[in-house]
């Protein structure tokens, strides 16, 4: 059975693959994005929810947004216009870390010990 999150991800993913043939896509002047919204939602609830996602993402660049108003809840989909660099975490013996750098000999002898496991699916 799909969870109600998988089923909203899919809408939002049929939203932004036809985000060309929509008729209604609308912009928002002051934060330079596009959004569409599906549900019954006021023009003046639109631009909060647009301006919240634009405060909240601002070193990204967001470009396209999905609003799915079901009710009393409004599920976000979000389209950046380049991809957003991030740093690869990691819990190695028991840190969170990005990289070995800081380790000591001690550490990374641990770590270059430890047994790796394969996953199965």
């Amino acid at each position: 059975m799909l969870s109600n999150t998988t089923l909203m991800k899919d809408k939002h993913e049929d939203v932004f693959s036809n985000w060309t043939s929509i008729d209604n896509v609308k912009y928002d002047f002051d934060s330079g994005i596009e959004y569409h919204v599906i549900g019954d939602m006021s023009e003046e609830e639109c631009k909060h929810y647009i301006k919240q996602i634009a405060d909240k993402c601002k070193p990204a660049k967001i470009n396209r947004v999905s609003l799915i108003a079901d009710n009393e809840d409004v599920d976000i989909g979000v389209r950046y216009s380049e991809d957003i660099p991030f740093d690869r975490i990691r819990r190695i013996t028991g840190y969170l870390v990005g990289t070995l750098d800081r380790f000591n000999d001690a550490k990374r002898a641990e770590v270059e010990d430890r047994v790796k496991h394969n996953v199965r699916y």
